[in-house]
């Protein structure tokens, strides 16, 4: 009964260390004639059929390899032990595992969101946002009514001149007409519009050496 079950043991452990091993083998650096010619290519498969008569092969010439896949991973193994290192065509064949990668899924899954930021604008607001109400404009009513109380050719001074920085003036614009009565629609059909006034920029003070910046 012991042994019975000694046995079992023996052979499961058998059957994971050959199902852990891959079913493919990749022949590195093969002559550059495999690729092309029948025969050779034939003689070639030849000797991975002797192990396994379902093998498969894949020829990749840009890289001067071929993959021979079996139907199992006791096939492989054995190829490579009998084969690897041995002459072919003039040229020693060096037989390598391919690894085979388990990716779990057939479909790429999203990145996990682990260390997703959000690129302003996010793609909708985060909890407890609220719209913030725009402030009231400021209205500046002492210049409001400063310039309403001037009148044509009248200005009004809104920052002082400093040594570094000018003066801002406000002038008034004269009525070149002599009537400050606004016209209407049939005046201005009959009368053509008088030329736009030109803009007086304004003058910059005079550089002075002595004074800081």
């Amino acid at each position: 009964m012991q042994q019975s079950e000694n046995t079992r043991e023996e052979e499961a452990t058998v059957d994971v260390r050959f199902t852990d091993l891959p079913n493919a083998l990749i022949a590195c650096k093969v002559p550059e004639d495999l690729f092309n010619e029948g025969d050779l290519k034939a003689s070639f498969e030849a000797l991975f059929r002797s192990f396994d008569p379902e093998v498969q092969f894949q020829y990749f010439k840009s890289f001067q390899r071929v993959r021979i896949s079996f139907s199992d991973a006791l096939a492989a193994a054995e190829a490579r032990l009998r084969l690897h290192k041995t002459d072919f065509n003039g040229k020693e064949m060096k037989l390598y595992f391919a690894q085979s990668v388990h990716i779990g899924s057939p479909r790429l899954e999203p990145p996990k969101p682990d260390k997703q930021f959000l690129i302003s604008p996010p793609a909708s607001p985060p909890v407890g946002w609220e719209q913030s109400q725009d402030a009231t404009p400021v209205i500046n009513y002492d210049l409001l009514c400063a310039i309403s109380k001037l009148g044509p050719g009248d200005k009004y001074e809104l920052h002082t001149a400093t040594p570094t920085t000018p003066s801002v003036v406000v002038h008034v614009c004269e009525d070149e007409r002599g009537d400050s009565s606004a016209p209407d629609d049939s005046d201005q059909d009959d009368k053509p519009r008088p030329p736009r006034p030109k803009i007086i920029q304004t003058r910059r003070p005079d550089y002075t050496p002595g004074v800081e910046q």
